[in-house]
């Protein structure tokens, strides 16, 4: 990620005394009252400006120069700790004024941030296929989770993040805290969630796999779909692989957003159907004409900040 995307993603989440009427299971984005400089485009004029966007970024990626390491934003602190053998890069308000903590689950990069509404951030490096999988990762977000709930951290005061595999992953934990009789967190925050590991015809895998320019075919990050080598020995069904065929029941509110042009466009539908009809408060939002984690590689489009607002106004809607 480039240092850009990187620094806004992580000022930019997190604003306090944001908030938006509450939204039905399939939802446009809303427009927001906070103002933003962001790229305002529509229809094909905001395909084309992603496209080549993303073209120029992969030709200059092979050539470009190591980033300069990431450094905090002015406030905050930046650390790296282990848990368990785990690495996390942790990040902490110099003046911690809540006891919110955000913990985010990676997919292809953070996706995540701080203000002065969170007091700490966990960005959770777990272990990766095809060396490690199932259930290492997951194995590895649970122990970094009972590491929080130890030190005194309440479930309640967790946002759960996650993009791509992370979103995947997220689900899975809270999953597992149900399963396990722990504390859920407040909110879990999805951003182009992978929830299933099948690939069929019919979906946005396939009618997709053109129009999304970050993951989708002839992309750098067009990742192997089709062989999902972290679901080992188990089916592509399961229900601790695809969360699409669990019990959702009993999870915490759930925000997941997607982008009208994605990969991964069907299963957000999918798990967003799943989650209402399980009783859990979800909202699903699509982002027209938008790839695959464009918050991420896009940031300066207005798509991009939107939906970080969004996520602000989700936590603050739903907890305390």
């Amino acid at each position: 990620m480039n240092l850009k995307a990187k620094a806004m993603l992580a000022t930019a989440v997190f604003s306090i005394g944001l908030f938006v009427n509450a939204s039905p299971i399939w939802a446009e984005p809303q427009p927001l009252t906070i103002p933003s400089n962001g790229i305002v485009l529509q229809g094909k004029a905001k395909e084309k400006y992603a496209a080549d966007y993303m073209k120029t970024y992969f030709q200059n990626i092979r050539t470009m120069k190591a980033p300069a390491p990431f450094e905090a934003p002015a406030g905050w602190k930046m650390e790296t700790v282990t848990v368990n053998g785990i690495a996390l890069e942790r990040m902490t308000a110099e003046q911690k004024k809540s006891d919110r903590v955000l913990l985010q689950m990676h997919g292809g990069g953070y996706v995540g941030g701080m203000s002065k509404d969170a007091g700490e951030v966990y960005f959770v490096n777990y272990r990766l296929a095809p060396a490690h999988v199932y259930p290492a990762a997951l194995e590895d977000a649970v122990a970094v989770y009972k590491e929080l709930l130890n030190r005194g951290i309440k479930g309640e005061n967790i946002i759960l993040t996650g993009d791509s595999a992370g979103g995947n992953l997220a689900v899975e934990l809270a999953l597992y805290l149900k399963e396990n009789k722990l504390p859920q967190p407040g909110v879990i925050a999805l951003a182009s969630p992978w929830t299933t590991f099948e690939h069929k015809k019919g979906t946005s895998r396939y009618y997709n796999d053109e129009k999304d320019v970050i993951l989708g075919k002839g992309t750098p990050l067009n990742i192997p779909v089709k062989d999902a080598k972290y679901k080992g020995k188990l089916s592509r069904k399961d229900p601790r692989l695809s969360p699409i065929y669990a019990d959702l029941s009993g999870l915490p509110p759930m925000l997941i957003q997607a982008g009208g042009n994605e990969l991964f466009l069907t299963e957000s539908v999918r798990l967003a159907e799943k989650a209402a009809a399980d009783g859990t408060t979800v909202t699903l939002t699509v982002y027209p004409g938008m790839s695959h984690d464009f918050a991420l590689l896009l940031p300066e489009m207005q798509d991009s900040i939107d939906s970080l607002k969004e996520i602000a106004d989700f936590a603050n809607r739903y907890m305390k």
